[in-house]
């Protein structure tokens, strides 16, 4: 049975719902899902809230509808000031959406993106921040900021794909394919767009059988040492395994793996 997230921990753009402790977090801001500074703070207050959740192990991001995953940033909202803004909003304009990119880099637990339509600008960003990329066939990836008089996140595209490839399509302002992406790699898989969730939910399902702790624990520590040069980021992957080690969960993954049976993870 479906559980919805408690009222305060949404919007009524962005929805939650965790079964079999996988979280779906659903942007619904129609046409094109656009984002504006209301739903960055749904998004943001979203994926925090599944951090200290036990009954979530991975997370499913994705858009309603069929016409996009997130079209980018509503530029109605650019140059406009709220009265609800806060002064640090006000004097740092990029802060609510960091923030929300951040909630998604830095979600306790694996995130995957299944990217039903057009990722554009703020799409792409958000989907490079999550860690597996699934895609409906006919989607596109892009940063067109440029266009409308903006700076996107190229260094979100580069994550995603090579340096001159981000490069071309940063100043280009062009759309990618999915398919393309998929060739390079960005992308596992790209599937019918009627498949697409259930392709996200078989891998989750996959990913919510290992343990908790070690994907938390793998998660911290990929986000870690990505930066890092090779040696220092070794040794902290080496600090993290030492970590693990320290949890019954861990010996309870060997014994289960030699005895060839389910493991039963227990938190401790």
């Amino acid at each position: 049975m479906d559980v919805p997230v408690t009222p305060e921990a949404v919007s009524g753009t962005v929805e939650v719902v965790v079964r079999d402790f996988v979280a779906t977090i659903t942007i619904d801001r129609p046409p094109v899902n656009a984002v504006g500074r209301s739903t960055l703070l749904a998004i943001g207050e979203a994926f925090r809230s599944l951090n200290d959740r036990r009954d979530v192990r991975v997370a499913i991001f994705t858009g309603a509808g069929a016409r996009a995953f997130i079209g980018g940033a509503d530029l109605t909202s650019y140059g406009v000031t709220n009265s609800d803004e806060m002064p640090t909003e006000l004097t740092d304009l990029g802060l609510v959406a960091r923030e929300a990119l951040w909630s998604v880099t830095d979600c306790a637990v694996p995130v995957i993106a299944a990217v039903n339509g057009p990722a554009m600008g703020a799409g792409l960003a958000f989907a490079a921040c999550c860690d597996i990329i699934v895609a409906a066939a006919g989607a596109t990836f892009g940063a067109p900021e440029i266009n409308v008089g903006l700076l996107g996140a190229s260094s979100h595209l580069s994550l995603m794909v090579g340096r001159h490839k981000a490069r071309e399509m940063f100043f280009l302002g062009e759309k990618v394919s999915a398919e393309e992406l998929h060739r390079l790699g960005a992308i596992r898989t790209v599937v019918p767009g009627e498949e697409l969730l259930n392709v996200a939910r078989c891998i989750a399902e996959q990913l919510a059988e290992k343990s908790p702790i070690a994907l938390r624990l793998a998660k911290e520590s990929m986000n870690r040492v990505e930066f890092m040069p090779l040696k220092d980021a070794y040794r902290t992957e080496q600090d993290y395994t030492n970590r693990l080690l320290g949890f019954a969960d861990s010996a309870e993954a060997r014994t289960a793996y030699l005895e060839k049976r389910k493991p039963e993870w227990r938190w401790r």
